[in-house]
C-alpha cells in the first residue's frame, strides 16, 4: 500500500509542476537603455542619452569617487599624514602598549644627552 501512496502522491506533484506558468529569463528582461558620445547614431528601438564627446572615455561621473577638500589635497600632505598611522608601538612614545615606555625613554635620554652635550659635558652613557 505504501509503494502505490508514494507512486500517487509522485504523479499528482508532477502534474501541478507542469501546470505552472514558465517565467521569462531574466537576459531578456532588459532595458535597452544606451549612451551615446558626440553625433553618433542611435540605435532604433532604442532611449539613448546623449552626452558631449569629451566624456567618452571619461569614468562614469557616478563612479569618480571624492570631490572636495580631500581630493584636492596635495600629495605631500597625504603622505605626511600616512607617517602617523603606525606610529604606535615600540620604541613610539605612546601611551598605547607597554613598548611606548621605551620610546619615552629614549626620547628622554636623548634630550639628556643633548643638554649634556650644549653644556660641554661628556656623554655618561651613549644610546
Amino acid at each position: 500500500m505504501k509503494p502505490v501512496l508514494a507512486l500517487g502522491l509522485g504523479l499528482l506533484g508532477l502534474t501541478l509542476a507542469s501546470g505552472l506558468p514558465v517565467a521569462p529569463a531574466m537576459a531578456q528582461a532588459g532595458d535597452r537603455l544606451v549612451t551615446i558620445y558626440g553625433n553618433d547614431k542611435c540605435p532604433r528601438d532604442t532611449i539613448c542619452v546623449r552626452a558631449p564627446e569629451n566624456e567618452r572615455y571619461r569614468i562614469p561621473e557616478q563612479l569618480r569617487g571624492e570631490s572636495g577638500e580631500a581630493a584636492a589635497a596635495r600629495w605631500g600632505d597625504r603622505a605626511k599624514s600616512l607617517e602617523y598611522v603606525g606610529s604606535s608601538g615600540t620604541m613610539s612614545c605612546s601611551p598605547v602598549g607597554a613598548g611606548g615606555a621605551s620610546g619615552c625613554f629614549r626620547e628622554l635620554a636623548r634630550k639628556a644627552r643633548e643638554e649634556r652635550a650644549a653644556q660641554g659635558q661628556k656623554p655618561v652613557v651613549g644610546f
